[in-house]
This record gives C-alpha cells, sequence and structure tokens, in this order.
C-alpha cells in the first residue's frame, strides 16, 4: 500500500471513530476568546465521497425544531436534498449563539445596542473551528469547497467574514440579511476589502420583508458586487415573492441555495 493511501486510510478510520454518519452530533463546549462558551453541531453524511463544508451561524435554528425560537432549517435533509452523481452531499457545521448576546457577536460593527465581536468569531473559524473540521474529515483547505452562511444577523455575518477572511471561506450563503446594521456600514466596508480570488455568492430576501425596504437594500448590494465584476456564475439573488423574514421562508429556500453554490 503506498503512502498515500496508508494516510488516507488512517484519516478514515479515525472518522469513524469521531463520527456517526447520517446524524447530527455535538462537539464542544469551545471557550471562544471575546465570546464565550459555545457548542458546534456536526452533520455528516452517509458515503465517503469527496465533500465540501457549510458553516452556519446560529446553530440552533440549523438542524431541528427542538431548540430552536421558530422551527429548524432542517440544514441536514436540505443537504441530502442537492446530492447528484457529481455533487455529494455536504457536511453541515452549525455554530450555536448566545442567546442575549447573539447581536453583539455577529454584528461587525460596533454601535448603539451592538459591541461587534464578530471578529472574535471569524478568528475562531479561521485559527480553530475550520482546521479541526479539516483534519477530522480529510477535506482540502481550498475555500471554494468551504461555505459560511447565515440568515438575518447570521446573513450579514456571513457577507462580511467571507471578504474577512476569503482564503478560508470562497463561498457565502446571506439569507435575508441584517444589511441596515450601523446605518449600512457592510456597504462601505465591502467597497474598501481586495476581490477574492475566488468567490462566489448567494443572497436572498422576501419581497415584502420589512416593508420592501430589504428589498432595497439588496438591490443596492446587488449593484455594488455587480460592479466588482461578479456575474450570474459567481452572484445569485433571489427575491422571494412570499418570503417572509422567518426559519420557515429560510428553510424553504435553503437547498435551492445549495444547489447554487455547490454547482
Amino acid at each position: 500500500m503506498s503512502q498515500q493511501r496508508k494516510t488516507r486510510h488512517r484519516a478514515k478510520r479515525h472518522e469513524r471513530k469521531l463520527v456517526s454518519p447520517g446524524s447530527v452530533e455535538t462537539w464542544g463546549p469551545y471557550d471562544i476568546a471575546g465570546i464565550g462558551s459555545r457548542r458546534v453541531r456536526v452533520y455528516v453524511p452517509r458515503g465517503e465521497a469527496e465533500r465540501s463544508v457549510v458553516v452556519l451561524f446560529d446553530g440552533q435554528n440549523v438542524f431541528g425544531h427542538e431548540g430552536s425560537f421558530a422551527g429548524g432549517w432542517q440544514a441536514d435533509r436540505a443537504a441530502e436534498r442537492v446530492v447528484t452523481k457529481r455533487r455529494p452531499a455536504p457536511i453541515v457545521v452549525a455554530i450555536d449563539h448566545g442567546g442575549v448576546d447573539r447581536i453583539h457577536e455577529l454584528s461587525p460593527f460596533a454601535e448603539r445596542g451592538a459591541d461587534g465581536r464578530l471578529d472574535a468569531l471569524v478568528a475562531f473559524m479561521r485559527d480553530r473551528l475550520t482546521p479541526e473540521v479539516s483534519t477530522r474529515f480529510s477535506i482540502p483547505r481550498d475555500p471554494q469547497r468551504w461555505i459560511i452562511g447565515g440568515s438575518s444577523m447570521g446573513g450579514l455575518a456571513a457577507l462580511y467574514a467571507h471578504f474577512a477572511i476569503p482564503e478560508v471561506f470562497g463561498t457565502a450563503l446571506s439569507m435575508s440579511p441584517a444589511l441596515w446594521i450601523a446605518k449600512r456600514s457592510i456597504f462601505a466596508w465591502i467597497e474598501r476589502q481586495p476581490s477574492p480570488w475566488s468567490s462566489r455568492i448567494y443572497i436572498d430576501c422576501g419581497v415584502g420583508e420589512d416593508r420592501g425596504s430589504l428589498l432595497q437594500l439588496t438591490n443596492s448590494m446587488e449593484r455594488l458586487l455587480r460592479s466588482r465584476g461578479y456575474g450570474d456564475a459567481s452572484l445569485r439573488i433571489r427575491r422571494d415573492a412570499r418570503g417572509t423574514h422567518s426559519e420557515a421562508s429560510w428553510r424553504r429556500r435553503l437547498p435551492g441555495a445549495l444547489r447554487f453554490l455547490l454547482s
């Protein structure tokens, strides 16, 4: 047996000891500097195909309804729904939010009512979480295979994290992002960032969310990204005529978002 095959074999044996394919497992809690103690939940699909990884904020809402404030995304089922012969189900990694501290830890900008602690969470994902996932499952550190995602504040955090550490996350999934936070600071901040060498972005919103104001902000973000060279292959904007700012809408739209980002 070649050395390369021996290494892959040892990695597979290591993986089988640590996970139960087809189920959601809990890791941690992790002590995150500047954030606090957080659990991480991981869904590993069955099979041994080469995979991508989807890291999602608000872990309490990512899988089943239990523990979620308004129903879960059922992201494990969504991951399996996108499977084709050329597109295996991704591993789904969900980071729990801090309850009353959620707005502080998911905001990239300090403002009244939010401390702006997101950089600490981004550092944790870059320096500890993604290396651990990569090692446990033998996933290459190719940013095109790593997606960061979330909804509302998590959607804003996903856009920020993609441009902050594009060498880790080459893809962003942003549902109903809170683009209004800190007087819309995300727009000027993205304008100042270098263009990632590899970037694919999905953004959506309900047409009637916040009386249509989120749609206007989403349109503005699309114009900004188009002006930076994003075409239809690298940017998908979904305007959901019946969408609301709710877990039910994000759950319904998740499979389509994954199909685009994993294609």
